[in-house]
């Protein structure tokens, strides 16, 4: 079984910049597939960034591109998400998933979900 917490969500005005932070604990998350979705109010959960167990990194392009940067450290058991220029639409409750099924952008794809952390972006 694995736990994820989420951290380093606030608030920040526009073109600011958060770094998230997911500790997982219980088990190794090194073989596994971790990824970082959104969710704003009245909105779907949405992929945002993901990185697989060796480093491989894919990202939802026309939301992120060039602003955030997913990484991983394996020996921390940790993964981050660097968001850079922040945008009011960047607004939302930001989630920590791992999974064993491959890097995928889908929910249904990841077994372990951290509880979120608020990201909020003012104008």
């Amino acid at each position: 079984q694995v736990q994820l917490v989420e951290s380093g969500g606030g608030m920040v005005q526009a073109g600011g910049s958060l770094r998230l932070s997911c500790a997982a604990s219980g088990s190794t998350v090194s073989s596994y597939a971790m990824a970082w979705f959104r969710q704003a109010p009245g909105k779907e959960r949405e992929f945002v960034a993901g990185i697989s167990w060796s480093g491989g990194r894919i990202y939802d392009v026309d939301s992120v591109k060039g602003r955030f940067t997913i990484s991983r450290d394996n020996a921390k058991n940790t993964v981050y998400l660097q968001m850079n220029k922040l945008k009011p639409e960047d607004t939302a409750v930001y989630y920590c998933a791992a999974g064993s099924n491959g890097l995928l952008r889908e929910t249904h794809g990841y077994d372990y979900w951290g509880q979120g952390t608020q990201v909020t972006v003012s104008s």
